[in-house]
């Protein structure tokens, strides 16, 4: 039997509960929607807001996105690059377009002039997204991002584990029960508590995930080099019956 270990692509989410402070959660959830122009298979693409904090949430992250610098990646002060080719270029841009009619574009990055000869997708936030609309169902892999509204927690890890991936997520709460029920209930393989999605650290937080994100077994983690083992079990009885001599 042919054996691997896949950590594949995600539709990650992130929670933002009622009670949470949404100056971390802003920071957070941009750095993972937006940082590597969205390109990382742990990137933030869903975010669920409890209805207590929707509306709040969503004005400062639209704020936030606004003045993402787009530009060169060589240049120190870009937050957002280009995305690796055409194909994924225009693959994004007519998501943006389609998804437009279906949703509301709360705020959108500006791509600035001197970038025509690049792959540049603007950092684009989505309000009211549907369901069963592809933003909020497909793996894009880049700076696009869905916004959807939750009336309870309940309902909020509904959402999150409503997905055919489970690769990372993040919660951003102020309840030690909330946090509590998150870390039994959202099952993906690496799950952030009040921290963004991305950034795992080597050796410390090694990537799982289970659906079409992954087998289970972590890529980097301790049992990586045990599933490509054979496992024996060896069992001997020590009921001696009688004299054995050694020779």
């Amino acid at each position: 039997m042919k054996r691997v270990i896949a950590e594949m692509g995600g539709k990650n989410a992130i929670i933002v509960d009622g009670d949470a402070d949404l100056d971390e959660a802003v920071k957070g959830v941009v750095y993972s929607a937006f940082g590597y122009s969205g390109q990382k298979c742990s990137a933030c693409s869903r975010v669920i807001v409890h209805d207590a904090a929707h509306d709040r949430f969503l004005e400062r992250l639209t704020e936030a996105t606004k003045s993402l610098v787009v530009g060169s990646p060589v240049d120190p002060a870009t937050l957002v690059g280009p995305v690796i080719d055409e194909d994924s270029q225009t693959r994004l841009l007519a998501v943006i377009e389609d998804a437009k009619k279906a949703s509301r574009l709360v705020a959108q990055g500006s791509i600035p002039p001197g970038c025509e000869r690049g792959y540049y997708v603007p950092p684009s936030v989505f309000a009211d997204v549907p369901l069963d609309h592809a933003l909020w169902r497909t793996e894009l892999f880049g700076p696009v991002l869905a916004v959807v509204k939750a009336r309870t927690f309940d309902e909020a890890l509904r959402l999150a584990m409503g997905s055919e991936y489970a690769l990372t997520g993040a919660v951003f709460s102020r309840s030690p029960r909330n946090l509590q029920r998150a870390a039994r209930e959202f099952r993906v393989g690496n799950l952030y508590l009040n921290r963004g999605c991305t950034g795992a650290a080597v050796q410390r937080q090694p990537f799982g995930g289970a659906r079409l994100s992954g087998v289970g077994s972590k890529a980097g983690g301790p049992d990586y080099l045990l599933h490509f083992v054979v496992p024996r079990s060896i069992c001997e009885s020590t009921i001696r019956r009688g004299f054995a001599p050694t020779s």
